[in-house]
């Protein structure tokens, strides 16, 4: 963090969206971001050399669910790990791969033959398909079943499965939250850098701190529900509104010096 304060005009905020500044919900549709982070970002761009947003989430449904996102000078968001990217109001990246509509089509009959149907919720992600289980009855048992049967459809059509909080997706190989970091970290000339994330999705953003040949910082929002980011984490923090806090404190040293 001292690398950080001492030159933040050379700083990289790398921050995952869902249950880092957006906190989890039982419908995924119905996230929002934390009502003060938008404004703590703008602040916090002022003095950073770029603010990233690294998702799951399609960049649109991310600038959609955080109102305010798109006016944060600088920001830049990589959507579907890394595959899409929002800057500056234009978003690029491939077109959706064939193995991921196939693959959805075929989900209901899966869930259908497991008797899973009920309180499992299928989201469709454009270029990933998500199954969550947070609605349902018993929903770790209910993610249990369906890691296999889930893995098997990944290979069947050229995926891979992306674990997280209650969920399990299905998206294409070749890219992950940490290539995403370190190919802006270097595009960027980054000569320091603090990412902060709360799921097993964001072990590989912190891999790539770890890696990136400056001095990093690894946040985890934490949860009772995923400890290993916890372990792994310099800090860690009580969920978004703990996230949300610790960066008006960075903004708060940022304006000071």
């Amino acid at each position: 963090m001292e690398a950080i304060l001492k030159d933040p005009a050379g700083a990289v905020i790398g921050l995952d969206f869902d249950g880092t500044l957006s906190p989890i919900v039982p419908d995924p549709a119905a996230a929002r971001i934390h009502p003060e982070a938008a404004a703590v970002l703008a602040e916090l761009g002022r003095h950073v050399k770029a603010i990233t947003i690294v998702t799951g989430r399609p960049v649109a449904t991310a600038l959609r669910l955080g109102p305010g996102l798109a006016d944060v000078p600088g920001l830049v968001v990589l959507g579907h790990y890394g595959f899409e990217r929002w800057e500056q109001g234009e978003i690029t990246g491939p077109p959706p791969p064939p193995g991921v509509p196939r693959a959805e089509a075929e989900l209901p009959f899966v869930l259908d033959a497991l008797g899973l149907t009920a309180g499992v919720a299928v989201e469709d992600k454009g270029r990933a398909v998500a199954v969550h289980t947070r609605r349902a009855s018993d929903p770790e048992g209910t993610l249990a079943k369906l890691r296999e049967p889930m893995a098997k459809l990944a290979e069947k059509h050229g995926l891979v499965v992306e674990p997280g909080r209650l969920v399990l997706e299905l998206r294409p190989p070749g890219m992950d939250k940490g290539q995403a970091l370190s190919l802006f970290l270097a595009e960027r000339e980054a000569r320091s850098v603090l990412f902060a994330g709360d799921d097993l999705g964001d072990l590989a953003a912190f891999e790539a701190v770890r890696g990136a040949g400056v001095p990093g910082v690894t946040v985890c929002s934490g949860s009772a529900e995923v400890t290993a980011l916890a372990e792994r984490a310099d800090i860690v923090v009580d969920g978004p509104d703990g996230v949300v806090a610790l960066l008006k404190e960075l903004t708060s040293a940022f304006s000071r010096s």
